[in-house]
Formats: structure tokens, sequence, C-alpha cells
């Protein structure tokens, strides 16, 4: 039985950047990943590539900026007066400040730069503007 659109899979997986790196494993969460194909809850890349899957299947993928966390948006990196910032944290490049969207959300900002009277973030997905591969193996079409 193939893996089709409405289906909900658990697949085992490891996503690795160009260099090696791993970001992701269900190794890490100790479990596999269980979602429904089609229904837009992982990224697209991702969610294309288990379709015609079959139980016990397993592949290697490559997925392109643009099929999986986007290109990076320069739009996203934005200059911040510092006392717009909690006043008790010492602010340094590479640290995720915590920002409040409009709706309540908080979403992670990165540090790129700090200024004398200003700080640039970052909110692009830390993901963005990077090939992903991923080794997938599918364990169950429920």
């Amino acid at each position: 039985m193939a893996v089709k659109d409405g289906d909900k899979i658990k697949v085992e997986y490891t996503g690795t950047l160009e260099d090696g790196t791993v970001f992701d494993s269900s190794k890490t969460h100790n479990e596999p990943l269980e979602f429904e194909v089609g229904g837009g809850q992982i990224i697209k890349g991702f969610d294309d590539a288990v379709k015609g899957m079959e139980k016990g299947d397993e592949k290697d993928i490559k997925l392109a900026p643009a099929d999986a966390y986007g290109d990076v948006n320069a739009q996203l990196v934005q200059k911040v007066p510092k006392d717009q910032l909690p006043k008790d944290a010492e602010v340094k490049v590479g640290m995720t400040l915590g920002m409040s969207l409009p709706t309540g959300q908080q979403i992670p900002a990165k540090v790129t730069e700090v200024g004398g009277t200003e700080v640039t973030i970052d909110i692009n997905h830390p993901l963005a503007g990077k090939t992903l591969n991923f080794n997938i193996k599918v364990i169950d079409i429920v």
C-alpha cells in the first residue's frame, strides 16, 4: 500500500545540512514522526517525498530551500532600538531573544549585530536559505 494524501504515517528520519551536521532526527525525540500526508503539518519537500513510499521503504532526499524553509527574507532582518529590549539582558551576537508578535505569539529572533543604540535581529527560520538532506524510513501507515 503506497503512501498517499490523507494517510497518517510514522517515519524515522535524520536531517542533515550540506556539511553533514545533523540538525534534527527522530532518534533525538525517541519516537517516530507521525503526521498526515498532504495536511500541511511539515515542510512541503518532506511531505511530497513520502508519497508513493511503502511501509519499510527508506530513501535519501535533498531539498532546496524553496521546498524546505524558504530563502532568507531580508525584510525579516531588522534593527531594533536597544531601549526596546529587556533592560536586564546583556545582548550579544549569536544569542536568541524571544520576540512578541501583535498576536501575542512568541518567535525566536537571532541577534546578528550589536551597535551603540541599535541591535540587528533576524527572525528568519534558522534553516531558511539552507539545502536540507533527509534519510526517511516509513515505519507505519496508520
